[in-house]
């Protein structure tokens, strides 16, 4: 798995979204120079992270970006999904989004060496991401 810019300035706008969290919403373009991400982008991240029903906007003078849920209810890896999909390095391992192999000559039998290690891969990668929160990840706490 390798960690998109989309996903990279989704992490970053959603830190400053939960350092204001309950206390004021922010625009777009506030985040957006605070955290050297283009605009342009960021529209687009902000936009997924809406559908997904992480965030909220208003408009007006008062209008902006906000959580939607407290910052120790949204998990990193349920961001990265939205904006990468799954966490899983090959599609034969997703939880999420399987497919199975077609080229693979391990495809019709019981065991297959390529998708124990990348099983093993993804559970170490959705087993941090996943207990891995807002909170946590804007106070600076690390998992373990």
């Amino acid at each position: 798995m390798k960690l998109s810019k989309k996903s990279e300035y989704g992490l970053r706008a959603l830190l400053e979204l939960t350092l204001a969290y309950g206390t004021t919403t922010l625009q777009r373009h506030d985040i957006a120079a605070r955290q050297h991400i283009p605009i342009e982008f960021l529209e687009q991240i902000l936009l997924m992270l809406k559908r997904a029903g992480l965030i909220s906007s208003r408009r007006g003078i008062k209008g902006g970006y906000t959580l939607i849920k407290q910052p120790s209810d949204i998990t990193l890896g349920q961001i990265i999904r939205t904006l990468d999909g799954p966490l899983a390095p090959i599609g034969c391992v997703s939880k999420t989004a399987y497919q199975k192999c077609r080229d693979c000559p391990y495809a019709n039998k019981a065991r297959c060496p390529v998708q124990e290690v990348m099983g093993t891969v993804r559970d170490a990668i959705a087993g941090i991401l996943d207990h891995y929160t807002l909170a946590d990840f804007s106070s600076g706490r690390r998992r373990g």
